[in-house]
């Protein structure tokens, strides 16, 4: 969903005449570059801004994007690049701002329309999400269009139109087997149902393929205690709680594995 950030060690070389002026008439060289020297300026300094993103600090990545917007206003990937900081950050109006002008500037832009409709999903608008991704699903040249479904499969689930959510997780299967966002969503969406053997061999797909997620043995054990096994369910219990100390999850699992006689 997030395109590769570039090396953050860039050589920037800028030539100028600073000799014979005095310091008081003296000007930075971005006062006077052109509109050329300007959007190389940016690009580096979207760089780096996508390596301290990539890195996890925000606040870092959001100060240089900034610099690259006001340099460049119109880079459709620095406007997604500060929506998805700003989403990050859980600022969801602010990343809708900027994700909706990297739009503007480029339709097509699969990564922003993703994740706006991400946005819209962690607002809880799931009218509006299916409508965005529906965008991208529909764009043939789309590269990984199983995140796309995979996502509409949630929307839909927290609409509560199950039959409509499992086509969008089957059909995100079907592109990749392995995705774990399908797997566990269809997962936790048959334990609403009560169809717990599906369930557990959904969740437990997905824990095979990444076993240190402690949300994923969390909800298997939901599946295993719906089926009756209380000998797995307590055992996946317990993983999720040592996977997640000291936290919600683990809390909540402590609570279940009490429950379980």
């Amino acid at each position: 969903m997030r395109r590769t950030c570039v090396a953050l060690t860039i050589l920037l070389v800028f030539t100028g005449l600073a000799a014979c002026s005095s310091p008081g008439s003296r000007k930075t060289p971005e006062a006077d570059a052109s509109p050329e020297r300007n959007q190389a300026l940016a690009e580096a300094t979207r760089s780096v801004g996508e390596a301290y993103l990539s890195g996890g600090n925000l606040i870092a990545a959001l100060r240089e994007l900034k610099k690259a917007e006001a340099l460049y206003p119109d880079d459709h990937i620095t406007q997604f690049d500060l929506g998805l900081a700003y989403y990050y950050r859980d600022r969801y109006d602010q990343a809708i701002e900027h994700l909706q002008r990297a739009i503007l500037l480029k339709p097509d832009y699969a990564p922003a329309i993703n994740t706006l409709g991400n946005t819209y999903s962690a607002m809880g608008q799931w009218d509006k999400a299916i409508e965005t991704y529906e965008k991208i699903i529909e764009d043939a040249f789309y590269g990984t269009p199983h995140f796309a479904l995979s996502n509409m499969g949630v929307a839909y689930y927290h609409k509560k139109d199950y039959a409509q959510a499992e086509q969008y997780f089957l059909e995100a299967l079907k592109l990749n087997p392995d995705f774990i966002n399908a797997l566990a969503g269809l997962g936790t969406m048959y334990i609403d149902q009560g169809r717990y053997n599906e369930a557990v061999v959904k969740l437990g797909r997905a824990v095979r393929k990444d076993p240190k997620v402690g949300k994923l043995h969390f909800e298997l054990g939901r599946a295993y205690r719906g089926q009756g096994d209380t000998v797995q369910a307590r055992a996946e219990f317990a993983k999720a709680a040592d996977l997640a100390p000291d936290s919600p999850l683990a809390e909540e699992a402590q609570k279940e594995l009490k429950k379980i006689p």
